[in-house]
């Protein structure tokens, strides 16, 4: 947020993703079948429908948290965003999903883990965290979404329509809210390309894929081990000290993840 604003930012971003996947869409065919069910196509009214939602939530999401992070620090957003391991299982329960023992106890322990990784004994409560809260709810219903979505159509296609989507929205409010010229988003090149290939292009893509099978509840255990990723490649790659707080709470949000997808529920006799 140093040059571009929040919006400008997850315009440019999410544009980009969109980019990443074209050839892929080209290799695959536009025009191929892949679409959600009912017709072939693409850009079907109930594929183009999908998509359109599943942007629109991204888009708010998206839109909360980045411009939290001008109030707020990366830790607490770090850590109050991770709270959607438990709103997603919360979600579901009024979506009428089954959620067994395992998935909640990896949920908690995938949260505890995130609290003792991320929060420190500065934390404080602010505006920009409220803010925050806000995006992790439409985080939270945006896995539910993509759950549906996902097995039901071809997932490039689903991820351009929703990265397309919320380009545009971002950017519509960005021409409304921000001034930001061509030199601020040359100063933010680095961030920008980081955010649109890999965050969107490769890890968000990679999101509407895996849960093709996996359950929405068991998708955010598992993405929330992002912290834990982060926490280690940056000790290892960068040389920064991981304490054993830090590794604590690493432990725990694996085993959160463990405990969720190995939990068996009692054969009857």
């Amino acid at each position: 947020m140093d040059y571009v604003g929040p919006f400008g930012f997850n315009g440019v971003r999410f544009a980009l993703g969109c980019l990443v996947l074209l050839p892929f869409l080209a290799r695959n065919g536009l025009n191929d079948g892949g679409s959600l069910p009912a017709a072939p196509g693409v850009f079907t009214l109930r594929g183009l429908g999908g998509g359109l939602v599943a942007g629109l939530v991204l888009f708010t999401g998206a839109s909360f948290q980045q411009v939290a992070m001008i109030y707020t620090t990366a830790g607490n957003a770090g850590f109050i965003t991770g709270l959607y391991v438990i709103l997603v299982p919360i979600i579901g329960i009024f979506l009428g999903h089954g959620t067994h023992a395992g998935t909640w106890i990896g949920a908690v322990l995938a949260t505890a883990g995130l609290f003792l990784l991320s929060v420190t004994s500065s934390f404080t409560i602010a505006w920009g965290d409220l803010l925050v809260l806000i995006g992790a709810f439409f985080w939270a219903c945006h896995v539910h979404i993509i759950g549906w979505l996902s097995p039901r159509g071809d997932a490039l296609k689903i991820s351009f329509l929703q990265y397309a989507a919320c380009s545009v929205l971002s950017m519509a409010v960005s021409l409304f809210m921000e001034v930001n010229t061509l030199q601020a988003y040359l100063a933010a090149t680095v961030p920008i390309l980081f955010g649109g290939i890999m965050s969107v292009g490769v890890a968000y893509t990679l999101q509407v894929i895996a849960q093709k099978k996996a359950k929405p509840s068991h998708a955010a255990v598992i993405m929330s081990l992002e912290a834990v990723f982060a926490a280690l490649g940056g000790w290892i790659m960068l040389g920064e000290f991981l304490t054993d707080r830090g590794m604590a709470g690493c432990a725990l949000m694996f085993s959160g993840m463990l405990v969720s997808q190995l939990w068996r529920l009692p054969r009857r006799a």
